[in-house]
């Protein structure tokens, strides 16, 4: 595989180009005067919980020892090692993403939202993780966390079993979390429409239900397709009091159109989403304080919990893309009716094929958009799937996002329209478990929104060769759409996402 990319090994789109973006670059400095970086990319302000007694017995849940700021233990974490905590993955993951800020609440603190004085309040974060609370929150904290909720924040709950009691004061994080949904000064009339089952099943692996365009399930994190129980509980759904609840996860032997048995549940309130989870072993990573008696649900084979924490941490953090309500996805499609692009041509369907410049072989961008001039390269590096030019996405080891787009009409009368395109991806990343790098590949409407979530890769996908992908995009018919590649690397290893050979054929 190729090492990171370097400024000496990317092509320009020819040197008129180089030199006259050199000699304006040079005109626009004072001497001596350094180019500003590029702009950063937007940060998710995630809050861990540890006033709860989350460390109580045999509990670690906590990302790092150091608190408030985990990077105090180390500024650049590489492996579930760096920081020291039994959900310490979850937090290096984030950290390694390079798009997410992470604190701790220390124990002994107070959950406070609208408190200008304090640097750790709600306000100031887009996210609170509460990992199996076990002390109850007081009257003003469940006020200060549902006002948080309402007013756009994220809220990811973790729960156990029924008597999970860790710290023996009366409280275990079922009752905890009821008390929560029942008695908080905002609204007491089960505001997310779920509650926590009493329950202590020993051990199950729970499905994810078919839903290729839930943003929970298919984020930039990987696809969901289980989780495992390990002495954990459910969720009763109540849509009749909040039509946004929906169970992801479903415990063996239970409907996902029934309201009993959800393993793993979304919702939102006011303009806030919210996320529970029925077991604190998939989040564990089986290392943290000495002493603690630790389980590795995080890898553990029989379930992909990874991808699900951390697209659920990118969801409820207004990072991905859609809602997980209803059953469909906002701005995508319902009932078999995309919404929101704009209609284009009547009348029957000429078979062709619509890309313009698929293969990149003009040695120019147009008629694609691109980030960067050097997304277009030829080369022995990353050679292309044929000819000699390909659209070379991400590669520098270090935190960047690249772009790649066209738009295209799909006419009307058309019944069939593929979009296929070949991909290669290889990485410097030795993870088998964690997206760290991603490619989205995604269908906006005129406006920019985003119609669907095609697929996203990842350094997890990487093989030698390229692989051929398409999609069905009939549903487009009548519509202007843009087709449009997105590359995020995180702060550290290479992985480059290389395009050839795109298609929309219709007929």
């Amino acid at each position: 595989m190729p090492g990171p990319r370097t400024p000496a090994r990317r092509r320009l789109l020819g040197a008129a180009t180089a030199l006259a973006a050199a000699l304006a670059g040079a005109a626009a400095l004072p001497a001596a005067t350094a180019a500003p970086a590029a702009a950063a990319t937007t940060t998710h302000r995630v809050l861990f919980d540890n006033t709860k007694a989350e460390t109580a017995g045999n509990a670690d849940w906590i990302i790092s020892t150091s608190q408030p700021d985990p990077l105090a233990q180390n500024s650049s974490p590489s492996s579930e090692t760096s920081w020291t905590g039994a959900l310490s993955s979850w937090g290096v993951a984030l950290q390694r993403h390079g798009d997410y800020s992470l604190k701790t609440l220390p124990s002994g603190s107070t959950i406070t939202y609208g408190n200008t004085s304090n640097a750790l309040d709600l306000s100031n974060f887009d996210t609170f993780v509460l990992p199996e609370p076990n002390v109850r929150l007081s009257s003003a904290e469940k006020t200060a966390v549902m006002k948080f909720v309402q007013n756009g924040g994220g809220l990811f709950l973790i729960s156990d079993h029924n008597n999970s009691d860790r710290n023996n004061d009366g409280y275990d994080s079922p009752a905890v979390i009821n008390d929560l949904l029942t008695s908080n000064g905002v609204d007491n009339t089960d505001p997310f429409g779920f509650s926590v089952d009493l329950l202590d099943v020993s051990t199950d692996n729970p499905r994810a239900i078919s839903d290729s365009s839930n943003p929970v399930l298919h984020g930039s994190f990987g696809a969901v397709t289980g989780s495992i129980l390990r002495d954990g509980t459910t969720f009763t759904l109540k849509p009749a009091d909040n039509p946004a609840v929906k169970g992801l996860l479903w415990r063996t032997g239970y409907s996902s159109t029934g309201t009993t048995g959800a393993f793993f549940v979304t919702s939102t309130f006011g303009s806030g989403r919210v996320a529970i989870w029925g077991d604190s072993s998939p989040a564990d990573d089986g290392t943290g304080q000495s002493g603690n008696t630790l389980y590795d649900g995080w890898n553990d084979p029989a379930g992909t919990d990874a991808a699900l924490a951390l697209n659920a941490t990118e969801w409820l953090s207004g990072a991905g893309s859609g809602s997980t309500t209803g059953g469909t996805t906002t701005g995508g499609t319902t009932g078999g009716t995309t919404t929101g692009g704009t209609t284009g041509g009547t009348g029957g369907c000429t078979a062709a094929q619509l890309l313009g410049n698929g293969g990149f072989e003009s040695g120019s961008a147009s008629p694609w958009t691109v980030s960067d001039s050097d997304i277009l390269y030829s080369g022995s590096t990353e050679p292309a799937h044929a000819g000699s030019w390909d659209a070379w996405l991400n590669g520098y080891g270090s935190a960047n996002t690249r772009t790649l787009a066209q738009q295209v009409t799909v006419p009307s009368g058309c019944t069939s329209a593929k979009f296929s395109f070949y991909l290669h991806v290889d990485t410097a990343e030795t993870t088998t478990s964690t997206a760290y790098d991603t490619l989205k590949v995604q269908v906006l409407n005129s406006a920019g929104s985003v119609l669907s979530t095609l697929a996203t890769y990842s350094n997890l996908n990487a093989a030698a060769g390229y692989t051929a992908r398409s999609f069905d995009l009939s549903a487009y018919a009548g519509q202007t759409v843009t087709l449009k590649f997105t590359g995020t690397e995180g702060s550290t290893k290479q992985t480059s996402f290389v395009v050839d050979d795109a298609a929309l054929t219709v007929g």
